[in-house]
């Protein structure tokens, strides 16, 4: 008990501040910037069907590792898929911290946002808004990348988006993950003070504008993506799901 009073207060038992808060905070930061770069170069993978049904398998062959097992092992994806869920369940533990302990203390944080009408108080309260949500829809989608890593494909994946109407928990992903993103990478540079140089107003002013840039990109980015996904599945709207394979002349069935 005394070392959860500590790590919230910030104070030991004998009254003398603690370093925890900061430790943690760090593990914090540490553990958000490792899942928003896995999070960047995973839109980067999945936008591959952009450039055809043929380079979204390649890419998808390769983290099987084709070039080493003839077929690939799809339970590679499963041990990468594990290891990023432990990081994201700590993460997700070490934010709990920063959550309002009460809705009182919700009501009183969103009156002094108003009052106060700071940018970065506002994207704070969507953050954690935004990683509640994240706790239980991207839970379900690891879960689902971990146990069915065989189902990743051109194909297979449009029919969990069409078919299975998954759509509408990616789109919600989507707009939490991209957002809670970069403005983690947003709020941990300014926290950390990494790019202060000698005028810290101007540099919080640039990398205001690179955060939604960043943010435009991605959702912009993740919406074609999600809608190429979606049109591969319509297509195929009645079709059983089935494995994509380059050497098949019936790739694409259009009505």
């Amino acid at each position: 008990m005394n070392e959860v009073i500590e790590a919230y207060t910030g104070i030991s038992p004998q009254g003398n501040k603690s370093r925890v808060p900061a430790k943690l905070d760090k593990a914090l930061t540490a553990t958000g910037i490792i899942l928003a770069i896995f999070m960047m170069g995973h839109m980067f993978f999945v936008s591959t069907i952009l450039f055809g049904e043929n380079a979204m398998y390649s890419v998808t062959k390769m983290f099987e590792l084709n070039f080493i097992f003839d077929e690939g092992l799809p339970i590679v994806v499963s041990i990468f898929v594990g290891i990023i869920t432990v990081i994201f369940i700590t993460h997700a533990i070490l934010g709990i911290r920063k959550f309002p302990t009460s809705y009182r203390t919700y009501l009183r944080i969103k009156e002094h946002s108003k009052m106060m009408k700071h940018t970065d108080t506002s994207m704070w309260m969507f953050q954690w808004i935004s990683g509640f949500i994240m706790m239980f829809i991207a839970t379900i989608h690891l879960y689902i990348m971990f146990t069915q890593p065989q189902n990743i494909g051109p194909y297979a994946s449009s029919y969990r988006v069409v078919n299975q109407h998954m759509w509408l928990l990616y789109m919600v992903l989507l707009i939490c993950v991209e957002l809670h993103g970069s403005i983690g990478l947003y709020r941990a540079a300014m926290k950390w003070g990494w790019f202060d140089g000698k005028n810290p107003k101007e540099t919080r002013k640039t990398m205001l504008k690179a955060k939604k840039v960043v943010s435009f990109f991605f959702l912009a980015l993740g919406t074609i993506t999600l809608l190429a996904y979606a049109k591969i599945g319509f297509d195929r709207i009645d079709l059983a799901p089935s494995k994509y394979h380059p050497n098949n002349s019936t790739q694409l069935i259009n009505k």
